[in-house]
């Protein structure tokens, strides 16, 4: 399939683009207009930007059906400043209530059952169960179009972060399995980002390795490991020597394939990608270099 954004409805081109750029973090954006009326919605175009200084942007976007745009993005306007609360999976469905489009002036914090919390530096409060909450100031507010679905980015400033303790792991840092985030998907699907689905990648060699076009060939035309397998290899600083055969599931692949080439080469590419997939890199390497 392929898609030209000027032939297609906006709202269909919308849906396509929040199935593919996905999972897309939840903030709350905490606001309050001119006269002190508090409200809180979620949004999913969100990230993180820079750390010095540490700025976040999110967008309410205008809305597709009838070009309108959010109590949010007009309380930003009035007050300029704002509180990013991260949403998490024990406040997941308050989340989705109060993005309900209730008339301006009502409490989304008393509509989703959440508790508002004083800041110490902004006039929005803080959501007091969220397990990281940053009070920000707004530098700017970029338009990026005029009609339905166009977003306008909110650049925030952050100028006091605040974590709840019980997130943190033994060394003070974020632990992924406690703070129990949640993001967005396309549709009405949501992720949860803890348990098996959060896993650890290596960062890239820092002397830079060697690439997947450096790979000998029989490993790089590989029928059994993938392009998530060679990218690991190609992560090595160096194409190691074989050393001796010490493994025993090892020896006994050789064994029992010595007279069969083409089954030798799929078992020991099989184990090596088992050894991958479990973070073995070495002993995957010493494998491969056995044929």
């Amino acid at each position: 399939m392929t898609i030209l954004p000027g032939e297609v409805k906006t709202g269909l081109l919308h849906a396509y683009l929040l199935g593919s750029v996905a999972p897309r973090p939840i903030c709350f954006a905490s606001t309050i207009d001119s006269e002190g009326n508090a409200n809180l919605s979620p949004f999913s175009f969100f990230n993180v930007f820079g750390s010095k200084p540490p700025i976040l942007i999110f967008s309410p976007a205008r809305r597709v059906r009838d070009n309108t745009i959010k109590h949010t993005l007009e309380n930003v306007y009035e007050t300029k400043e704002v509180v990013i609360n991260i949403v998490n999976y024990n406040m997941v469905q308050q989340a989705s209530l109060s993005s309900c489009e209730y008339p301006k002036g009502t409490d989304e914090f008393v509509k989703s059952g959440l508790t508002a919390l004083k800041s110490d530096i902004v006039k929005p409060f803080r959501v007091k169960e969220s397990p990281v909450q940053l009070e920000c100031k707004v530098l700017q507010v970029i338009e990026t179009g005029q009609e339905g679905g166009a977003g306008n980015l909110i650049i925030c400033e952050v100028v006091c972060m605040h974590i709840d303790d019980h997130v943190l792991d033994e060394h003070g840092k974020i632990d992924p399995h406690k703070i129990d985030l949640v993001a967005r998907m396309g549709g009405d699907h949501y992720c949860r980002a803890s348990g098996s689905a959060v896993f650890e990648v290596a960062k890239p060699n820092m002397e830079l390795g060697i690439g997947v076009d450096a790979l000998p060939q029989h490993i790089r035309n590989s029928r059994i490991l993938t392009g998530n397998n060679l990218g690991q290899l190609g992560n090595s600083r160096a194409v190691p020597v074989s050393g001796p055969h010490t493994n025993e599931r090892l020896a006994q692949i050789l064994r029992d394939t010595a007279h069969d080439e083409e089954v030798r080469i799929e078992q020991l590419h099989r184990y090596a990608q088992e050894l991958l997939n479990a973070g073995d890199i070495e002993m995957a390497w010493q494998v491969l270099l056995t044929e």
